[in-house]
Parts: structure tokens; C-alpha cells; sequence
């Protein structure tokens, strides 16, 4: 039986690291169910305030919506971009930073996101999204409308 000596070991054990690469992650769906809007990577809990992580509840179940209550905005991704949109009408009695009906606009399109908000025992310091639906109008292409759910999380 041969013995290699540690050196040789610990000289080699960097180079043969450095060979071995992770994974690359799948790239997101740039459409869900058909539709013309995709997934959003994984999203981090705003450092203050509230936000209302969304997913479909279609065939999919795709993270498709970040809505943040501090600053205001909502991050989906239409086309394959990922992009914030400011909020700029709230309508109704929602909660934890959120109204019931909340419309966020950029560019040519308008996004109007209806929560439905249920505190939850089993999400402290925060709450369900239940049966809501998430509406995009684009200049002059298609409506579409998704129903949403999810949870909310604060800071």
C-alpha cells in the first residue's frame, strides 16, 4: 500500500475544488400557465414593514408577486424582466399596510392587486392572503387577470 504523502494532499485538494462547480439554478419560467407574465426568484423579507408574497393558484403555483407595503411597491416579472412598480391608488379596508384594492402603475402598465387578508394563529406577525386576484392592463395587449393567495410577512 502506497502512502501519499499530506502535502501532496493538501496542495492538490484546492485544485480539485475548484473543478467541481455547483449546479447552475434552472432559469425561471418567464411564463406561468400561459400567460404573459413569469415566476420572480426568491424573495427576502423587507427590513421594516410588511410585504404580501404571492403565487398563483393555477396548475403552476408560481411565485409570481411581491408586494411590499414600505416603500410601496409591486414586483412581478412581465417578459422575462423583473421590475418594481410604484403604488399609486389604495381603495378599502385591507391590513397590515396593505388596502383592500391596490393599484400600482409603471411605464404602460397598470397593476391592480385585490387582497383579501385573514389573520392567521399560525403566521406570527403576519397574515393569509386568501382568494385574491392580481389584474395587469398593458397599452394596447390583453387584460389578464390571476388568481392569487399567499402570505404576508413583516419586519
Amino acid at each position: 500500500m502506497k502512502l501519499i504523502p499530506l502535502a501532496l494532499l493538501l496542495v492538490a485538494a484546492p485544485a480539485l475544488a475548484r473543478d467541481k462547480k455547483a449546479p447552475a439554478a434552472p432559469p425561471l419560467p418567464t411564463s406561468v400557465d400561459g400567460l404573459p407574465i413569469g415566476a420572480i426568484p426568491t424573495q427576502q423579507l423587507p427590513a421594516r414593514g410588511c410585504a404580501a408574497f404571492l403565487w398563483t393558484r393555477g396548475p403552476s403555483h408560481a411565485l409570481v408577486a411581491m408586494a411590499v407595503a414600505d416603500p410601496s411597491v409591486l414586483r412581478l416579472s412581465i417578459g422575462g424582466k423583473v421590475q418594481d412598480f410604484a403604488l399609486t391608488a389604495q381603495h378599502g379596508t385591507g391590513g397590515y399596510g396593505f388596502s383592500q384594492s391596490n393599484e400600482y402603475r409603471g411605464g404602460d402598465v397598470t397593476a391592480t392587486l385585490d387582497l383579501q387578508v385573514a389573520a392567521a394563529d399560525d403566521v406570527p406577525g403576519g397574515a393569509r392572503v386568501g382568494d385574491s386576484t392580481l389584474r395587469i392592463d398593458r397599452a394596447g395587449q390583453d387584460t389578464i387577470v390571476v388568481s392569487v393567495g399567499g402570505m404576508i410577512g413583516c419586519a
